[in-house]
């Protein structure tokens, strides 16, 4: 039995249709039946049955998939396995973090865990903060860095790191006559491209300043870029922007009437395997150092 088989008809099965799967797999359709009739061959019992034009898995094909997606998934994971041994590596964690976290302080703390752990392997995969819950609960990953707290009740969530926010411009807004009542005026606000203040901070800016222009931009990343331009202003973390207000590419803008609000980091773990201790203790005092 031959893995090419099983992962030819473990498409099969989803689509119910040699043609698209041939699509999928870069094979002709011939190829596609040639594997699935070896594999029957092996298994002595036939997998599909043929309606017409279509295909339609059989009981016995129904009670293989399983089996087939088994095998298959422990086939690549051994493979996956050995290669990391063949880098040199013991351990292997996987990281799932918010795009704000990872275009600014987590580049950093990899470096150091990476200099520190060199036998543990890090996969990094970026998701909005509403996802990292359901990712971590499902085991797609060991630890998520999220902006905000998970729906999720059945995985464990903390506070590593608490961060200002403050009100920035463009680099130009940073004499005194333009105080925090003048830019909200000039200037059009850049609103939610962070998901865990923006609802609140924005009922009360419009309390106070209710002819202030709003523009909603969902990254934080393009936020800045387009403060730079002279399109807005925005309130962001300082850890967003620490090398844009050194650079002077951006100007932080004194509050005066707003109550800022704060930005918080969470940890978010299911499991506490070896891996997930040692990230979360480095993480939580590398965070704790900012």
């Amino acid at each position: 039995m031959e893995i090419k088989w099983l992962k030819t008809f473990i498409v099969a099965a989803s689509y119910e249709n040699f043609r698209r799967t041939s699509e999928e797999l870069f094979l002709t359709q011939p190829a596609i039946t040639k594997h699935i009739h070896r594999l029957e061959e092996n298994l002595n019992s036939k997998l599909f049955e043929r309606k017409g034009k279509l295909i339609i898995l059989t009981p016995a094909g129904h009670r293989f998939l399983p089996t087939a997606k088994e095998i298959v998934k422990k086939y690549e994971d051994g493979l996956e396995t050995f290669e990391s041994w063949k880098q040199g590596y013991e351990q292997k964690i996987t990281i799932t973090a918010a795009p704000q976290i990872a275009s600014s302080i987590l580049p950093s703390i990899l470096r150091k865990f990476i200099e520190k752990y060199p036998r543990i392997e890090v996969l990094i995969n970026i998701l909005p903060s509403y996802e990292i819950g359901e990712e971590i609960y499902s085991g797609r990953a060991d630890i998520g860095l999220s902006r905000i707290r998970p729906i999720q009740s059945k995985v464990h969530c903390k506070t590593v790191h608490e961060d200002p926010v403050i009100l920035v411009g463009p680099a130009k807004e940073n004499n005194m006559d333009n105080n925090e009542k003048n830019v909200l005026q000039k200037y059009r606000l850049i609103t939610h491209n962070h998901p865990e203040y923006w609802d609140e901070l924005l009922k009360t800016i419009k309390n106070i300043y209710p002819s202030v222009r709003t523009m909603k931009v969902n990254q934080i990343e393009i936020t800045k870029r387009f403060i730079e331009q002279g399109l807005g202003i925005s309130y962001l973390p300082v850890s967003m922007i620490m090398e844009e207000l050194m650079l002077k590419k951006l100007a932080e803008i004194k509050a005066d009437k707003i109550s800022l609000p704060t930005s918080s980091t969470y940890v978010i773990t299911k499991l506490q395997t070896n891996e997930v201790l040692i990230f979360s203790k480095f993480l939580e005092e590398e965070m704790a150092a900012l």
